[in-house]
């Protein structure tokens, strides 16, 4: 009837048609085209779809991506009278030969199967082929943590025909540089990508000969703002929170002992966290460098202030024996007694007049007892400076002030420049 012609099933001898213009039974596709002749050229051009992941501990990366291959093989020409092609699924690559192209030190790959195998033949009237796939593969990529987290990193994704040498098939880049496409959408949390391009040389294997690799190419800038606020910074407060220890008072042990070692467990623990995230390598990172020079300028506080109670302690210990010395001492007429107690400040110092130092050691001898004179003299500053220059390093110690006082300046102002070599260097 007229309904049964309208809706018949057209498939049916369109499905003939199609096998008797392919050939595929005619022909033995286990070997490749034109057997036995040159090598056959098959290019290859790629479109990145994703950059997945970057691993910095297993040292690899994933990516995703559209492979397609182009090659002309006569034994799937056919005759058309508007030279249209002819397109199919992953079924018919079973069927007929297809380059046998592999990743070069990949770890995992897959071809995606949702919802249906992500593969496309086309076929041309003349016999040209493009044979399509969607690839998902995580492969090596060596890198080099000198600079971390500074760093930039090259990685490599390789493309090489398994079986057929470089005299059966010469794999190449289709339209070169341009034949590499990437999803302007691409990016990356911890990384900027600078650059993708391709490259391709011969690559030779003792037991088997010389094959032709391709490269996918790309480079990767470590965002470092990461780093910043999770390492460097915590970093930079604790060495700063160490130096407020030269400002409290040197008898308050349980204060600056306290803030000493809390700083540097504190570091300990940054140091332990950076650590954990990056493989055991076994050079220097940039990074252990500065997390490295802060931990110890962090304990050089805490050995700072033991210098200082020690040095405490030793001058109270002398200053009780003199005291049980000379347990009394004598006034003079026109003049001040004072004990030498090691905490004198400069403007008593300077008034020390017609003792010289050895006059000071003579009396020391003396069974008696220790007094200082202070004179009303009307002799000029400068004059009684000169005479206690030789005092000055005795004087340092014996005040241990002075220790902190300098540490207030010598701690910031090394750290300081330790960062701008540091960032000179590293950035």
């Amino acid at each position: 009837s007229h309904i049964f012609k309208r809706n018949r099933d057209l498939t049916k001898a369109w499905r003939g048609k199609t096998e008797q213009l392919l050939r595929v039974d005619e022909h033995d596709f286990t070997m490749r085209p034109a057997f036995g002749g040159p090598a056959i050229p098959v290019g290859v051009d790629v479109q990145v779809e994703s950059l997945d992941s970057i691993s910095e501990v297993d040292m690899d990366f994933t990516m995703t991506l559209y492979l397609r291959h182009y090659w002309k093989d006569e034994r799937l020409s056919f005759p058309s009278t508007n030279n249209k092609s002819m397109t199919f699924d992953g079924r018919l690559v079973k069927k007929i030969w297809v380059p046998d192209v592999f990743f070069v030190h990949s770890k995992r790959s897959f071809i995606h199967d949702t919802t249906t195998d992500n593969i496309m033949l086309r076929v041309f009237p003349d016999g040209h082929v493009l044979y399509s796939m969607r690839v998902t593969v995580t492969a090596m990529c060596n890198m080099d943590f000198s600079h971390f987290p500074l760093d930039s990193q090259t990685c490599s994704l390789e493309l090489e025909s398994y079986a057929y040498t470089d005299e059966d098939l010469m794999l190449y880049w289709k339209n070169g540089n341009e034949s590499l496409k990437t999803d302007e959408k691409i990016s990356l949390s911890q990384f900027l990508i600078q650059k993708f391009h391709t490259t391709s040389r011969l690559a030779f294997y003792s037991s088997t000969g010389w094959y032709n690799r391709l490269y996918i190419n790309f480079t990767l800038r470590r965002h470092i703002f990461f780093f910043l606020l999770q390492t460097y910074f915590p970093a930079t407060l604790m060495v700063m929170l160490s130096w407020v220890s030269f400002w409290i008072d040197r008898r308050a042990v349980p204060a600056r002992v306290s803030l000493g070692i809390t700083t540097v467990l504190t570091m300990s623990t940054i140091i332990t966290g950076v650590n954990a995230s990056m493989p055991r390598v076994s050079y220097i990172k940039a990074v252990d460098i500065y997390l490295w020079v802060s931990f110890v300028f962090v304990f050089l506080s805490v050995l700072e202030y033991a210098a200082v109670n020690y040095l405490t302690t030793v001058q109270e210990r002398k200053e009780r024996k003199l005291r049980e010395r000379f347990s009394c001492s004598c006034g003079i007429p026109h003049s001040k007694t004072m004990m030498l107690d090691g905490n004198y400040s400069e403007s008593d110092a300077n008034s020390l007049a017609g003792y010289t130092r050895n006059q000071m050691a003579a009396e020391e001898e003396k069974p008696e007892k220790m007094v200082v004179h202070l004179a009303m003299s009307n002799e000029s500053n400068s004059s009684r400076k000169r005479g206690l220059k030789g005092h000055v390093g005795l004087r340092i110690i014996q005040n241990t002030h002075a220790i902190d006082k300098y540490s207030r300046l010598i701690f910031p102002g090394t750290y300081i420049f330790f960062n701008l070599i540091y960032w000179s260097v590293f950035s």
